[in-house]
């Protein structure tokens, strides 16, 4: 890959991001739905990709009797066939951002901020944990369920086939495609591509039930940091901020005559996201000196989890030795938010449509028990289980359960763009424990192997996931009872005081 390509690509992302905003400062759907401008831009590059605009030149040329034909063919439209409007090496460049640019995003979720205690940060993570592995483990059951009952008696589809919601929705197109060999060695090759489809299906239902969600959440109340009588002025509406509200984005912490502030700030990320690396390497080292012959679990966990360890793990020197504080949350916020809006445009671009079309049937059964599954826990489960903040924190859950982490981050980022509910924070660090076993961990990449092995086999990993959905839905249901038990005494004793007063 040439730097020219490179290069390239980088440019027309920044294109399709202006693009995007005119779209959303003229048109008012897409104001009333809420929509990020780099979702627009997603769209409106997967339009142009080689799935929809290369598909449509190929059936052009291929018309007999449009005056088009001709002058296709002599252009040719391989190249539309391979990379869309953009060519085969911008598309290149664009399928490995994501997976880079989500580490950037984890490494700067606890920069610049002071790190909470042990308790605190229990108390903040605990219901998105529970709430999250009840969500992910019901994947599971809702999956093996329906591969057992249905479609392996109708459709002679393996019972591997169950594992395919958690391993596409959560593990995104990432673990999906790094399952292959592990696919390839059970004996059902089919299953990556069936993979890689959920994937698809999983960030798209993600994205559009997500906003859907959202605007029902607004219009009914139940958002704290958005509403839909608060949309303001036609600026707002659009996304621009009046004049007389506007407010730095970012604090000089340094001298730019020394270093600019945003490099020092990008530094920073890039020491957490190698932090992180050398983390993942170790544990990848350790796997292959001990158990590697036997199962390779380490080798398909995803490097962001790590990433943030390594930020977390930065902060702490930080607080330690920053005397000046140099560190400014918000800089490292502006990155993240650069480095979001890039992952999400980059990748919807270089979704996979093909995939879907073979297994139709089983495909959509299992597509549609996963969605339905992930909105009774959103609309049923998570109020019941978040103490406070429900729907930010449920919603960024939802967007994960569907659509890997980036989509449940683009999800809160609509509800809270400001960062004003603690969902960032509970979410991030929920991430720390629930990223290594699920949506492309330890749990994700032994689920084909312990599913085909005759000692676990399809009943025995059914029964392990439906002991652990139990478990955590249990734990979320008892801990938020307590949770506003103790509120409410403590608001009994702070009126109990007053009256005494």
């Amino acid at each position: 890959m040439s730097p020219d390509i490179v290069g390239l690509a980088l440019l027309l992302l920044g294109v399709l991001l202006l693009v995007s905003k005119l779209v959303r400062v003229k048109w008012k759907l897409m104001q009333k739905l809420y929509l990020p401008g780099s979702i627009i831009g997603g769209a409106i590059a997967l339009l142009f990709g080689p799935d929809l605009f290369g598909r449509a030149m190929a059936a052009m040329e291929n018309a007999e009797g449009g005056f088009l034909g001709p002058v296709l063919q002599a252009i040719g439209t391989d190249r539309f066939a391979e990379g869309g409007l953009f060519g085969d090496g911008v598309m290149q460049v664009w399928s490995a951002m994501p997976g880079l640019l989500i580490s950037v995003v984890f490494a700067g979720l606890f920069l610049g901020k002071p790190l909470p205690r042990f308790r605190q940060a229990v108390s903040l993570a605990g219901p998105n944990l529970a709430f999250g592995i009840t969500v992910a483990s019901g994947q599971y059951v809702v999956g093996l369920l329906l591969a057992l009952l249905v479609l392996v008696p109708l459709f002679n589809i393996p019972a591997m086939s169950g594992a395919l919601i958690e391993i596409g929705f959560l593990g995104g197109h990432g673990t999906a495609a790094g399952l292959g060999p592990t696919f390839d060695q059970v004996g059902w090759a089919e299953g990556k591509d069936l993979s890689v489809g959920m994937a698809t299906v999983g960030l798209l239902s993600g994205i559009i039930v997500g906003i859907i969600l959202i605007n029902w959440g607004a219009r009914r109340k139940k958002t704290s940091a958005i509403s839909a009588d608060a949309r303001g002025t036609a600026r707002e509406q659009a996304g621009l901020i009046e004049k007389e509200n506007r407010s730095a984005g970012a604090v000089m912490t340094v001298h730019p005559s020394s270093m600019d502030p945003l490099t020092l700030h990008f530094g920073l990320i890039a020491v957490a996201v190698l932090i992180g690396q050398v983390i993942l390497m170790g544990l990848q080292a350790l796997e292959q000196a001990l158990w590697a012959d036997t199962i390779e679990i380490m080798a398909f966990v995803p490097l962001f989890p790590l990433a943030m360890i390594g930020g977390i793990l930065l902060q702490m020197v930080i607080d330690r030795f920053d005397k000046n504080h140099v560190v400014d949350e918000r800089t490292v916020e502006r990155i993240q938010g650069l480095s979001l809006d890039l992952l999400i445009i980059s990748a919807m671009a270089t979704l996979s449509l093909q995939a879907i079309a073979e297994n139709l049937v089983p495909f959509l059964l299992l597509a549609l028990s996963g969605i339905a599954w992930c909105l009774f826990a959103f609309l049923v489960l998570a109020p019941r289980i978040m103490p406070s903040h429900w729907f930010e924190r449920a919603i960024a859950e939802f967007g994960q359960s569907l659509g890997v982490t980036a989509t449940g981050m683009v999800l809160l980022r609509v509800v809270d763009p400001e960062m004003k509910t603690p969902a960032y924070s509970a979410f991030g660090y929920k991430q720390l424990i629930f990223e290594p076993f699920f949506g492309g961990g330890l749990i994700t990449a032994a689920a084909i192997p312990l599913i085909a092995s005759p000692q676990i086999g399809p009943w025995g990993f059914l029964g392990m996931m439906a002991a652990t959905m139990a478990v955590a839905l249990f734990i979320g249901l008892m801990g938020r009872r307590k949770a506003m038990a103790a509120a409410g005494g403590g608001a009994q004793r702070e009126a109990a005081g007053t009256g005494a007063s």
